[in-house]
């Protein structure tokens, strides 16, 4: 403790010089206050305090980015005018994907990783630390991209740059990998906290996305944090601005069949959400175009869907709430469904059509080259599921359709299918609504959705790849220790080799001189030909006979199995148990040796990393 002490007074006084030294250019003042207090307060009361600061830093950071959209969409709305309103769709949807590409081109250096699987991925193969750009770059990208009409959500840029936020902070002041982890999370929940004004659901967020694998004593300052930013959400954004339901149904138990139908139709259809999601990015990642034509293809296709269908403008919250509100008519007064007669049928046909092209929307706006999320693409398109789904009971003759709380828990089934997290979903539309007693049908829709999901697959397609190529943690804690550490700190470098002609004397000279227990033999050009272990040169040591008359070709043995650098701990230590030795040589793609692995050391290591997981 007395050690830890001094360096953190001598980190102190090293600062305080460069402050005096360098002025302004190379501190401020209040980072020498929090240096100070650092050094002062206890752990835990410093993570309190970092708690609050990054949560007003993060939930500040969301009300920025919600009212440079809301006031983008207030421009192109009330102050620019077209002739005809199907210009107006024809132009900013296809702008808004093209301006972001050329932002992420010209100011980023091409640099877009974005989405919540980047920071899983910063999390675990990264330490936490997250690049200082992000704390500004997402705010900058989605903001075009969802202020112009692009078809997809400010949730998960919010989120980013909310981490992005922690985690500098954390670097800042030299914390470790855990209180980085825990900060960098606090920030995404104020960010999510602030984007819905739900601090209940950040949290929730928290710790089914962010935090999977990652165990965890320390939670106060997620809670502050989460606190904090919707605080000022709800002190500075405007009521139009905020996420909000005002009109709903009062619970009855009578209509849990209702609910029950619903949460399997919103599960199935979460299914159909991320597939249709991985065909699109499959698809744009195999058109032989440069960035900036794929951003111009996805913007064409993008203003084409706005056009037919101009609920699929923006992230779609206005249309929700017009279903809650009773604004039927509204959703499609400004497409070409207005020439028809309307009737029940007419708008139940338009919504289904809506639902089945909304995967096609987001996914074009997000994998062509914008930048947002599926949050507010998940809760539309519920919102809208529930609200068709009413249309059709009521059609059929069922009488008291609780058509207001069907929108709402469809959200919250969307959302827990796709982002396969019913907690967060179930507390937002909760917070959101007012609604703490639609808890019921809150979790009876959002638990078969996402039981549903979980059927089809286990781990969220969007983060499937990352998850079987272990850059990101998932629920088995001991896989995620390994995937934490790297292959390449584990080969021996300084590995003994004799050339495979050699003399068994000369062998004998090796091993007296040297101090290892097992040798490769290769050849002129260092490719490996065998290897030799004590075990196998026991026999000659007391034989001169064999000794003399034996090379190291004839007494070396092929080995087991042989390792790659791109074989990760995981793999290497399950070739060690299916051999049954604990040595095995690292060789290259055309059979060059580079050294051995030894089973032991990756398990010394494993303890270690799991002994710094439990203090």
């Amino acid at each position: 403790m007395k050690i830890h002490n001094k360096k953190k007074y001598l980190s102190f006084l090293k600062f305080k010089r460069d402050f005096q030294k360098y002025g302004l250019e190379k501190a401020r003042s209040y980072e020498l206050i929090l240096h100070w207090l650092n050094n002062r307060l206890s752990r835990n009361q410093f993570l309190v305090l970092s708690g609050i600061l990054v949560g007003c830093t993060a939930g500040l950071a969301g009300v920025i980015l919600k009212t440079l959209v809301h006031n983008i969409h207030y421009f192109i709305t009330n102050k620019v005018h077209f002739e005809y309103q199907i210009l107006f769709y024809i132009v900013f949807p296809f702008l808004g994907i093209v301006l972001t590409t050329m932002i992420v081109l010209t100011l980023f250096k091409g640099q877009d990783r974005k989405g919540i699987g980047a920071i899983l991925y910063e999390i675990a193969q990264n330490s936490s630390i997250v690049a200082s750009v992000k704390m500004y770059s997402q705010v900058i990208q989605s903001a075009v991209t969802v202020g112009l009409g692009g078809s997809a959500g400010l949730e998960s840029p919010i989120a980013v740059t909310g981490a992005a936020i922690g985690s500098n902070y954390a670097q800042t002041y030299r914390l470790s990998y855990k209180e980085r982890t825990l900060l960098l999370a606090a920030g995404a929940t104020a960010g999510i906290a602030s984007a819905f004004n739900a601090p209940i659901a950040g949290i929730m967020f928290a710790f089914e996305i962010l935090l999977t694998g990652v165990v965890f004593t320390d939670f106060i300052p997620l809670v502050v944090a989460a606190v904090c930013g919707s605080l000022l959400s709800r002190i500075l954004l405007q009521e139009d601005v905020l996420f909000r339901f005002y009109t709903r149904d009062p619970f009855n138990y009578k209509n849990v069949p209702y609910y029950l139908i619903l949460g399997i139709v919103t599960g199935l259809y979460a299914r159909y959400f991320v597939i249709i999601s991985q065909k699109v990015e499959h698809f744009i990642k195999g058109l032989q175009l440069s960035r900036m034509r794929k951003a111009m293809f996805g913007g064409a296709v993008l203003s084409l869907l706005c056009v037919l269908f101009p609920p699929l403008f923006g992230e779609g919250y206005e249309t929700v709430k017009a279903f809650t509100n009773g604004n039927t008519y509204t959703i499609i007064e400004n497409s070409f469904f207005r020439y028809f007669e309307i009737g029940d049928w007419t708008i139940i046909i338009f919504l289904v059509l809506v639902l089945l092209l909304k995967a096609f929307a987001t996914s074009f706006t997000i994998f062509s080259g914008g930048n947002g999320g599926n949050f507010a693409p998940s809760l539309f398109a519920g919102g809208t599921l529930g609200y068709l789904f009413a249309l059709v009971c009521q059609h059929l003759g069922f009488s008291d359709v609780p058509v207001t709380n069907l929108v709402l828990v469809g959200m919250a089934g969307a959302m827990s299918g796709v982002l396969y997290a019913p907690l967060t979903a179930i507390f937002l539309i909760a917070e959101s609504s007012f609604g703490y007693d639609l808890f019921i049908p809150l979790m009876i829709v959002s638990i078969i959705s996402y039981l549903i999901a979980k059927w089809f697959s286990p781990i969220s397609p969007e983060l499937k790849s990352l998850a079987d190529e272990g850059k990101i943690f998932t629920n088995k804690h001991d896989k995620n220790l390994l995937f934490a550490l790297r292959t390449e700190d584990f080969i021996d470098k300084y590995s003994q080799t004799i050339h495979e002609n050699a003399s068994v004397t000369e062998l004998f000279e090796m091993v007296k001189n040297g101090d290892k227990n097992i040798f490769a033999v290769v050849d002129e050009n260092r490719k490996l030909k065998g290897v030799l272990t004590l075990d196998d040169i026991r026999p000659y040591l007391f034989n001169k006979e064999m000794e003399t008359s034996q090379t190291v070709t004839q007494i070396m043995k092929a080995p087991p199995a042989v390792l790659h650098r791109e074989n990760k701990p995981l793999d290497i230590l399950q070739t060690f148990d299916d051999t049954g030795v604990w040595n095995l040589p690292v060789v290259s793609d055309t059979n060059d040796f580079i050294g051995f692995i030894s089973k032991s050391s990756i398990l010394m290591s494993y303890r270690q990393l799991l002994k710094e997981y439990s203090d």
